[in-house]
């Protein structure tokens, strides 16, 4: 695998000639002073609420990726979601979400794709675990290392959110309203308490049908698996409160978006730095959160011994193609590297399942 952050150097020098090549052209030279005045405005905004962040640096040789992995139109991000009660976001922690969002840089468009908890991966000290285990032992640096281990992704920044600050950002924006079954309701009343306790509010017992969730309610919604779905019927509903928020979000005046970030960036942890975070501000309301998905798309579930229950995907190098296809349709050249080669031979000897296999069945 390749070091270092000479990929994001070389995507920096690509995007700069383009933008020198773009300036030559603008004619609306009066629009141009006025949008750049208004980024002004922003980056002043976003430097006095920066420190609020944990702030997680990464440094040259912390992050890995395979060799000739590169998505030139795209940038990705690793979001987490933590069990974390106290804010506490690093390594020890269980990362319940592990999200994947591209960003296409040219529409804006945002793809997510929810990996599962209990997927079967390779870490990267070569043993094979579920997907969740990378984070709990060694922190976000690990976890990042192991989707791009995985996958071929050239993942250089992560964002973790605990309990606490979902709970907050639901209540701060009124609520979401979610269709909830009988037996997710029924789910629900089973752990609503626990997490009105580990958040420090709360909970009353929910009714199935169409209403509007505050925040213990959705976090509880987005937790719960057991007799609704698994790992799988969970990652789907943490998806659709995403996409919940997002609709909300851009609804929201400025003045509740104020109270958001006071309350919730001490419970947020990254490696953006005030530049990047700066670049991404910037376009924030032109984003549009695209289709969703969770990985591996063909999988069964099955128990290793001295791994537990675990997810095993049906064809580790068809479902990486299969994710490269999803979350970066513009780039159509994308051949599978030795690494997830390797990866692949390793998790279907030791699980018994190809896809071919699978089909034959």
């Amino acid at each position: 695998m390749k070091q270092g952050r000479t990929l994001k150097g070389a995507k920096a020098e690509r995007a700069a000639k383009k933008r020198r090549a773009k300036r030559r052209r603008r004619a609306f030279v009066l629009v141009a002073e006025i949008f750049t005045l208004f980024i002004l405005l922003g980056i002043g905004y976003v430097m006095n609420k920066y420190d609020k962040f944990q702030l997680n640096l990464l440094g040259e040789d912390d992050i890995l990726f395979n060799e000739g992995v590169e998505q030139e139109h795209y940038k990705t991000i690793a979001l987490f979601g933590s069990d974390s009660r106290e804010g506490q976001l690093e390594a020890g922690t269980h990362a319940d979400t592990i999200m994947i969002a591209s960003i296409d840089e040219d529409t804006k468009e945002v793809k997510i794709v929810s990996i599962y908890r209990d997927l079967l991966t390779m870490q990267t000290n070569g043993k094979i675990k579920k997907a969740n285990n990378a984070y709990f032992n060694a922190g976000p640096k690990d976890a990042i290392n192991m989707l791009n281990k995985n996958f071929d992704l050239d993942i250089e920044d992560y964002v973790t959110v605990d309990f606490g600050a979902m709970a907050a950002v639901v209540d701060l924006l009124g609520g979401i309203e979610i269709d909830v079954t009988k037996a997710e309701a029924e789910e629900m009343n089973q752990y609503i308490g626990e997490t009105a306790e580990a958040v420090g509010k709360k909970s009353s017992r929910i009714k199935s049908g169409l209403q509007t969730l505050n925040g213990v309610e959705a976090v509880t919604y987005s937790r719960i698996r057991k007799n609704v779905g698994g790992d799988y019927g969970r990652t789907e509903r943490q998806r659709l409160v995403i996409q919940k928020l997002v609709e909300k979000v851009k609804q929201t005046d400025i003045s509740t978006l104020n109270k958001i970030i006071d309350e919730v960036f001490s419970q947020v942890s990254t490696s953006f730095t005030l530049k990047e975070i700066i670049s991404l501000a910037a376009g924030v309301m032109q984003y549009e959160l695209g289709d969703t998905s969770g990985f591996p798309f063909e999988r069964t579930d099955g128990s290793i011994e001295g791994i537990g229950s675990v997810v095993i995907p049906l064809g580790v190098v068809e479902n990486v193609e299969e994710l490269h296809t999803f979350l970066y349709p513009k780039d159509t050249d994308y051949v599978t590297s030795d690494t997830v080669k390797d990866i692949a031979k390793e998790i279907e000897m030791l699980s018994g399942y190809t896809r071919a296999d699978y089909k034959e069945e």
